[in-house]
């Protein structure tokens, strides 16, 4: 009964449960202090904020050299541009793909493809709308560098939007991780950037829907796309 209730309502990530004890308390102060409706509307923004802290699992595809989304959202973006310097990445432009999140889609971060942690920077920059291009260069964000296990570096941008003013990291330089693995998150509203390495391809189109950890963005060993997973909520 209980893994039913978890994935029909997924459980909320560690980040969200001081929000969302907050809320509760507030809406629970409102009540007994007589005043129903104001009890009324904070019981709906507490659903809201356990709602929006939620962290459902995640299946990822498990063939070596794919490189997933890292954000649930819609791809915004494809372009060519020159990476962050401070990622060592070269200063040729190289493909970068952006996924936009709104308030209402799952905040959880995942690492886009396996390797070693061999870059980590933070800026602290401006809060533009994180859907124009130009937030990729002037907002506030986390960049992190992985190399994988064939030599390619991949980069992976979490900027933080209009309305988000906390960016979440949990990694440090030199740490080994996996496809899909959770790494952070950015509250209310953001953008991720992935830049691939040079010659790969893209296998998502602008518009599209993209399930962190599970959307195949690219594969870095040029083989046929895989069947794409169905947005999850």
């Amino acid at each position: 009964m209980l893994d039913t209730i978890v994935k029909v309502i997924p459980r909320p990530c560690k980040e969200g449960y001081p929000f969302i004890a907050i809320a509760v308390a507030i809406t629970v102060v409102f009540y007994l202090a007589g005043w129903e409706l104001l009890g009324n509307v904070m019981l709906i923004l507490s659903a809201w904020v356990v709602y929006f802290f939620r962290d459902p699992e995640r299946v990822t595809p498990a063939q070596e050299g794919l490189v997933v989304s890292p954000a649930d959202g819609v791809v915004s973006l494809i372009v060519d541009a020159v990476p962050p310097p401070q990622l060592d990445l070269g200063d040729e432009p190289l493909t970068r793909v952006s996924v936009f999140l709104n308030v209402f889609n799952v905040h959880v971060n995942r690492v886009p493809t396996a390797g070693t942690i061999t870059r980590l920077y933070y800026y602290p920059g401006k809060f533009f709308n994180a859907e124009l291009d130009k937030a990729s260069e002037e907002n506030e964000r986390q960049m992190v560098r992985v190399t994988c296990p064939n030599g390619k570096d991949v980069g992976f941008v979490q900027i933080a939007g209009l309305v988000a003013r906390r960016i979440v990291c949990y990694l440090h330089e030199g740490q080994g991780v996996s496809t899909g693995e959770r790494f952070g998150l950015i509250r209310f509203g953001s953008r991720m950037d992935v830049y691939l390495p040079k010659g790969v391809t893209p296998l998502v189109a602008v518009g599209q829907l993209a399930v962190a950890g599970e959307t195949v963005i690219a594969d870095m060993n040029g083989e046929q796309p895989l069947p794409r997973v169905g947005i999850r909520h």
